[in-house]
């Protein structure tokens, strides 16, 4: 389970690089706004064409070598590793370090992957990119830093708390969804990690977002644990009108469940899905539960309210009896609260 907090919590503080950063939120908003006064430049076309048509199991077969992850040499608590273009990922994104030097690009290279079966290596540049990143702790042992967060495609997030694994997904803006005239899915197009210290149990990430009608600055304030806390602080401009913003959106599958009759005959599986219901906590105290479905057509569900103290997409059956699934492991999916402050 982690929690992705809108705002600021009492005792959740910024972590702070080997010495004070001249750069930090206020510059990208700075950025944001300049960019919402230019128009729209599409970044497709960056990727090389074979990168593209490869398929999943092609592009999973491109690996970090983890002896390269980003801060390993200096034995610090978080370490870095990078996603390859390809497949889906056609939109290389700028990821750079804040530490007590400045600001500086992590260039890419090659060398920092196995590419597996693949003749990929020989054909790339060493200015292609990124596709995005993880963030790696120990959060489940000390003698091991695990995979706890991951910022990949679009402005897609998601991470996960101890003994968990990786399920639902945040993103960091959505526009359109569900109208007729299309979604519009803005994406995350710069980083900046802001190096932690030796004793650092938290990390902030910069974000710049970008897409047709919006911009904007991110911050991302990372806490792995029990429950892992995303603090998040964002300042957006715009470009034209919106007809639908959603503010913390949050995406996750279900295909059928407990309280559906949907379950293919040839599936052993009692239930397959990552959330099995919306849980919102609205001003008045009311608590609002309701199941997921898997529709035949596109359904739009509607709740009112003003001021909520929170909502979020829960995975309450914690009983692998009703899964039955030993790979995907539905049991230890994580949920979402969100709270806006």
């Amino acid at each position: 389970m982690f929690c992705f907090l809108a705002g600021a919590v009492n005792g959740f503080s910024a972590t702070k690089p080997e010495a004070a950063p001249s750069f930090g939120f206020d510059a990208v908003v700075a950025m944001a706004r300049d960019l919402a006064a230019q128009p729209f430049q599409e970044p497709k076309g960056m990727v090389p064409d074979f990168l593209l048509k490869a398929t999943y199991d092609q592009w999973r077969d491109i690996r970090f070598d983890a002896d390269k992850s980003l801060w390993r040499s200096e034995n610090l608590p978080f370490e870095v590793q990078f996603f390859h273009l390809g497949f889906l990922y056609d939109r290389p994104v700028k990821i750079n370090v804040i530490d007590a030097k400045g600001v500086s690009q992590v260039p890419f290279s090659t060398e920092f992957f196995n590419y597996g079966a693949n003749d990929f290596k020989a054909k790339l540049q060493d200015n292609l990119g990124y596709a995005g990143f993880r963030l790696h702790y120990p959060i489940n042992r000390k003698d091991y830093r695990d995979e706890v967060a991951v910022f990949l495609g679009a402005s897609y997030f998601r991470a996960v708390g101890k003994n968990m694994g990786y399920g639902l997904s945040a993103r960091g803006l959505a526009i359109d969804t569900a109208l007729d005239s299309g979604e519009e899915f803005p994406y995350f197009k710069e980083y900046w990690l802001v190096k932690p210290s030796i004793k650092s149990s938290q990390m902030v990430v910069y974000a710049l977002l970008d897409s047709a009608s919006l911009s904007g600055a991110y911050q991302f304030v990372v806490r792995p644990g029990q429950a892992t806390l995303v603090k998040v602080k964002t300042t957006i401009f715009r470009r034209r009108e919106v007809g639908k913003l959603g503010i913390a959106p949050l995406t996750s599958m279900f295909m059928y469940g407990e309280n559906t009759n949907q379950r293919p005959i040839d599936d052993f599986r009692p239930e397959v899905h990552d959330s099995d219901g919306l849980l919102i906590a609205d001003g008045t105290g009311e608590i609002i539960w309701r199941t997921l479905v898997n529709p035949k057509r596109l359904l739009v569900n509607s709740f009112q309210m003003n001021n909520p103290k929170g909502f979020g997409l829960l995975q309450r059956d914690r009983d692998f009896a009703n899964y039955q699934d030993l790979e995907a492991r539905y049991d230890k999916r994580p949920s979402v609260w969100i709270s806006p402050v």
